[in-house]
Parts: structure tokens; C-alpha cells; sequence
């Protein structure tokens, strides 16, 4: 459920076939005849991070294969629409899936899903991790997540957390920080975080857990403060952030992004995707273009995805219930 912009085009481009294929790279034969067309559903806009990644994945894939492999844009209801859309393909491998938060979040967030994310979707791998950025505003008087945390208290009421809107990882990020830390801050929801940036540079909020493309260059320009990264370990893209975690025991939270197949798929083309997945992400050059959205390369197995959605959806679900949170 992330919203930063990024420009698709040239970030493909700059790859280029050459470049998606890593050098010796040996891939066996996919399991689909040659001139079979696999379809990836992106269940959000083009230019946002789920489908650059998409693409990315779809074009390593596809080349090491042989075979069409075409990414479809299905964006809507938070990204309910798309899914529901793979949760009812034939599963046999032709259709695919990449998806973020949402898959985890939306049976809390809204009142009537069409899919069970537990029952109707097989997991196959996690694609990538990106961490968010706890950023304020440069005249606030706070320097660390402990101070924060101070003024906070001392504060109960008066900050402002801006937002990409209900339900996000930048807004279930702040609501956790409070959880955690028994603090209270005012939730400040926008379209996207470009627009609560701006805001938090002129002052009329105060604080955003923010996606780390977006918030970093802002930092190093000197226009905000950046604090500590919301994922348990830092972030080769911005190594000089401790984590909340450091201060905040527990705390942990990215933005993820996962391959899934419509239930009942062929447990040897989930293996097969899973370990080409893995294989492909290997390649620098591959990691170099991922390394720009502060994406960082996992790949691990079905069981492994299976079990930290199901850990995603304890602590979200436990949360957005806790609070009330509603989409919409």
C-alpha cells in the first residue's frame, strides 16, 4: 500500500534486456510451453514501487524463460480489485500476483472483501523489504526517537503525524509508535505522501513515518529532519539511521512486497517461479535498480512468506481492531 512516484520507464529502460539477464545465469526450462503468455496482476497505478518491482520481476522472468510474460495494471479498493481478480483465476500458473500491505490489512480495514487472503491465494515468495523513515519537521525541538517520545508525553495531543492515508504502512506506523510507546498524536491522512511532505516542510504537521524514497532526499537537502528507520536493522540505503527498534523494543515495520498464485496452483510451478525469483534477484545489476527504491532483495520460500503474512496479519489485525481504523 505505498504511494511514492517513481519513473518507471527509465528506471526499465536504464536495465535493458542485457542488463535483466545476469551474466552465466542458467535457468532450467519453465514449466509452460514456449509462446505462453503468464500474466502478473499489479493490483495498484503504474509508477508506484509494487509495480516497478512487478516489471522487473515479469521482465527477468520472462526472458530467462522464453515465454510472454505481460504485467496488467488492475488498480482499486486498496488493491481488493486486482487480488480478488487473481483469487478467482485458473490456477495453473498463467496468472500471478505482486502485492504489498494491503494483503495483510484490508480483511480489517474493510467491511466486506470478496477473497479470504489466507484461503484463496497461495503464497510463493517475498520480492523485496522498504523500510519507512520517522521524519520531522527541522523546528521541532527533538533530535533522537527518544526525544520524541519526551515530547510527546509531555505533549499528549499536539503533534501531528501526516500520512498516504488509512490503513498504509505509513499510517499504521505511527498508530504502532503510539502503541508502543504510550504515546498520543493527532493522525493528519493525505492522497499521498508528496503532499504531507510538503506540509511537514512548512510546518503544519509535524512528523511522518515516510517512505524512505520519498523522505531521503528531503533529509539531505536539509529541509527535514530524519530521525531512525522503521524496519529491525538498518537500511543499506540510508545506513546512518539507528532503528526505532534501538528505542522502542519491537518496533518493526516495512513495506513488503510478495509474489502469490490463485490457490490450488501446481505446488511445482510455485517452486519453480519461487526459485527463479530467488535466482534472478541475485543479479547485481537487478539489485542495483531495486537499491534505488531502498528495496532490499529477499526471496524466500512459500512456507516462509506463509508465515509472516500470517504474523503481518496478527499484528496489524490486533491493531486496526484495537483502534477501529475503517478504510473509506
Amino acid at each position: 500500500m505505498t504511494t511514492f512516484t517513481i519513473d518507471r520507464r527509465a528506471l526499465l529502460g536504464a536495465l535493458g534486456a542485457s542488463a535483466l539477464a545476469a551474466p552465466g545465469a542458467s535457468f532450467a526450462q519453465a514449466p509452460w510451453p514456449q509462446g505462453r503468455t503468464v500474466k502478473l496482476v499489479v493490483p495498484f497505478p503504474p509508477a508506484g514501487a509494487t509495480d516497478v518491482l512487478g516489471r522487473l520481476i515479469a521482465d527477468k522472468l520472462g526472458q530467462s524463460w522464453g515465454i510472454n510474460f505481460v504485467v496488467e495494471n488492475r488498480a482499486g479498493a486498496g488493491g481488493n480489485i486486482g487480488t480478488d481478480a487473481v483469487a478467482k483465476a485458473e490456477p495453473n500458473g498463467d496468472t500471478l500476483l505482486i502485492v504489498s500491505v494491503g494483503m495483510a490489512t484490508n480483511q480489517y480495514l474493510y467491511a466486506k472483501l470478496n477473497y479470504d487472503p489466507s484461503k484463496d491465494l497461495a503464497p510463493i515468495t517475498m520480492v523485496a523489504l522498504v523500510p519507512n523513515l520517522l521524519v520531522v519537521n527541522k523546528e521541532l525541538p527533538v533530535n533522537s526517537v527518544a526525544d520524541l517520545i519526551a515530547y510527546a508525553k509531555a505533549n499528549p495531543g499536539k503533534l501531528s503525524y501526516g500520512s498516504s492515508g488509512i490503513g498504509t504502512s505509513v499510517h499504521l506506523s505511527g498508530e504502532y509508535f503510539q502503541k508502543l510507546t504510550g504515546t498520543k498524536m493527532v493522525h493528519v491522512p493525505y492522497r499521498g505522501t508528496a503532499q504531507a511532505t510538503q506540509d511537514l516542510i512548512g510546518g503544519r504537521i509535524d512528523l511522518i513515518f515516510d517512505n524512505i524514497t520519498q523522505a531521503l532526499p528531503h533529509v539531505r537537502a536539509g529541509s527535514i529532519k530524519g530521525l531512525a528507520i522503521t524496519t529491525a536493522k538498518r537500511s543499506p540505503a540510508a545506513p546512518e539511521f539507528a532503528p526505532i527498534a534501538e528505542t522502542v523494543p519491537g518496533f518493526d515495520v516495512s513495506s513488503w512486497f510478495a509474489l502469490f498464485a490463485p490457490a490450488k496452483t501446481p505446488q511445482a510451478i510455485i517452486d519453480k517461479i519461487q526459485a527463479d525469483t530467488k535466482a534472478g534477484l541475485a543479479d547485481p545489476a537487478l539489485r542495483a535498480k531495486m537499491a534505488q527504491l531502498a528495496a532490499e532483495p529477499v526471496g524466500g520460500t512459500p512456507a516462509e512468506l506463509a508465515a509472516f503474512l500470517q504474523a503481518e496479519m496478527k499484528k496489524w489485525g490486533d491493531l486496526i481492531k484495537e483502534l477501529g481504523i475503517k478504510a473509506g
